[in-house]
């Protein structure tokens, strides 16, 4: 099971210098406060990005994002994993801009070999430590793929994507505003194996071997279940597994077999 959730993490020894590398940007993306922290920055020549030095098979990963105030049409916000390859796994989590004054778009995806479409989006209302917003439940036995074998990347990034990003792309990006500026603080790593937790060092580097047997998941209680249910039906505001007219041959299986 893979449980995403809306997360405000309190201070944590992780530090971007040692933890990731800004790899896109020309100097767009900057360490600051002694890698405390870290902004990503857009203008109409470019957006900018960062990535985790390790790769990971599994694990919970929390981060601080402030996201661009006031008018963020256009623009795309992102924190998600993803292992290279066109049969890769991958698990978005993006923020979409919006007009000055509306709220934000949560957007979520998740790939398994290299197979996607699995949207839902969420209209953020605002950030409280551990409210689950999704669940992407392991149905591997039954023919449909998961990601549990190809260790991923943490990938963040700021770029513009006004074709599609607010209002099915109708708002465009006003770049009189730019540069805009999205700051990332506390990156938290834990993810380790049998259970056992040493923060960011359980990170491994490109080239190590992985065993299935170190995949764990996380399963939610009842007052987290209470909260997913929530949270879909008063800010999900859309569901691929409700999207009839997407999938004429009918719905993807997961969905008749999820309970969320």
């Amino acid at each position: 099971m893979i449980v995403v959730c809306l997360v405000q993490v309190q201070p944590s020894a992780g530090n971007f210098h040692r933890d990731v590398d800004v790899n896109w940007g020309d100097g767009r993306g900057k360490i600051v406060e002694g890698g405390r922290g870290l902004t990503l920055s857009l203008d109409q020549y470019s957006g900018s990005g960062f990535q985790s030095k390790n790769v990971y098979l599994f694990g919970r990963f929390d981060m601080q994002l402030k996201l661009i105030p006031g008018n963020s049409a256009g623009t795309v916000t992102t924190f998600f994993l993803a292992s290279p390859g066109p049969a890769h796994d991958e698990i978005d989590f993006e923020f979409l801009g919006n007009s000055t004054g509306e709220p934000y778009t949560g957007h979520t995806n998740v790939y398994a070999q290299g197979k996607g479409n699995k949207e839902q989006q969420f209209r953020l209302w605002f950030l409280v430590d551990n409210i689950p917003i999704r669940v992407f439940n392991n149905h591997d036995a039954s023919g449909v793929p998961f990601p549990t074998n190809q260790p991923m990347r943490v990938y963040c990034s700021l770029w513009n994507a006004d074709d599609w990003a607010t209002q099915g792309g109708r708002v465009k990006t006003d770049w009189t505003k730019a540069p805009f500026m999205a700051h990332y603080r506390n990156f938290k790593i834990n993810t380790c194996v049998n259970g056992s937790s040493t923060g960011s060092t359980c990170g491994s580097k490109p080239g190590d071997t992985f065993s299935n047997q170190a995949w764990q998941t996380q399963e939610l209680d009842a007052n987290g279940r209470n909260r997913l249910r929530w949270v879909h039906q008063k800010h999900m505001i859309y569901n691929y597994c409700t999207d009839k007219p997407r999938f004429p041959q009918g719905i993807p299986s997961e969905c008749k077999r999820s309970k969320f």
